[in-house]
């Protein structure tokens, strides 16, 4: 009988052994399995992230680029209202000469349809910075008006004073440029980005204004970064601007432009339109600023 309690025993210390080994081999086959599919997901976003990793750096290391490196023109901006610091000198906007016009009237930027090559045709965004944090006055609006719009963006979208200012004046510049109410591109930018100017989204839409690089790469062909100015916030908003321009015109009204530039196809553009409208309201009121059309 004690023999057989032995046996007994030790069957029943084997059967525990194997138990054990088998649920060490359960575990590791579990595990096993979610580093496969780990693997397999990295596989497929890690391409797209070392992308979007080096166009940000790109982007960085062209803004904290010594300004006496930076001999491109990377954030051109064309004839406006206001005074702007421009890289050498601060230079009259209004006194540049018709060409630089004429080729906003054909929705060229920069060197690409302008024969000024004089420093005044050139503002990188330092710049803007510069002259935001020197108080540049805007054309129309007094500096109380302007002081609540910097205001109500720098708090409400959680960002430095100075860039709410610099971004601010380059609305008012580029909406003179286009023909559209500064207002509108400020509001545009809030839903599209909230003023996040890396911000990418999941089919490739990207800064500011969520511009899709892919589809309008030739718009950035004037820039001499090519598409990574889309990542540049006074690129961005320049090339958003005359594409949503462009939308306005051809569906005859803001709200169909709207809907155009989200690119809603059917009935409905899902409510993007009113929300952007909503807060134009919002800007308009925070700032006194009156509605443009």
């Amino acid at each position: 009988m004690a023999v057989i309690g032995s046996e007994s025993l030790v069957g029943r210390s084997a059967r525990g052994v194997m138990y054990q080994v088998g649920e060490l081999m359960h575990v590791c086959a579990v595990y096993l399995g979610i580093a496969v599919l780990v693997t397999l997901a990295l596989s497929v976003t890690v391409p797209s992230l070392r992308e979007q990793a080096r166009q940000i750096h790109a982007a960085l290391v062209f803004v904290l680029r010594p300004d006496g490196l930076k001999g491109d023109v990377f954030a051109t901006l064309a004839p406006g209202q206001n005074d702007f610091f421009f890289d050498g000198e601060n230079v009259d906007l209004g006194q540049q000469g018709p060409a630089s016009a004429a080729s906003l009237a054909n929705g060229k930027i920069g060197p690409a349809g302008a024969t000024d090559t004089s420093a005044a045709s050139q503002l990188n965004f330092s710049k803007a910075l510069i002259a935001s944090v020197a108080g540049q006055p805007i054309a129309g609006v007094t500096s109380a008006q302007a002081q609540a719009l910097r205001s109500y963006i720098a708090r409400k979208y959680k960002i430095a004073h100075s860039v709410a200012g610099a971004l601010i004046n380059t609305a008012f510049l580029v909406g003179k440029e286009t023909g559209l109410d500064p207002q509108l591109l400020l509001a545009v930018i809030a839903i599209e980005s909230r003023y996040n100017p890396y911000a990418e989204s999941h089919v490739g839409a990207q800064g500011l204004m969520q511009v899709m690089t892919k589809v309008h790469k030739e718009k950035f062909e004037a820039f001499n970064e090519g598409s990574i100015a889309a990542l540049n916030p006074i690129a961005n908003m320049r090339v958003g601007s005359l594409i949503l321009r462009d939308c306005i015109k051809r569906r005859g009204s803001i709200e169909g432009g709207l809907a155009c530039y989200v690119g809603a196809t059917g009935p409905t553009d899902g409510g993007y339109g009113a929300k952007v409208l909503a807060e134009r309201r919002r800007i308009a009121l925070a700032s006194g600023i009156p509605v443009g059309r």
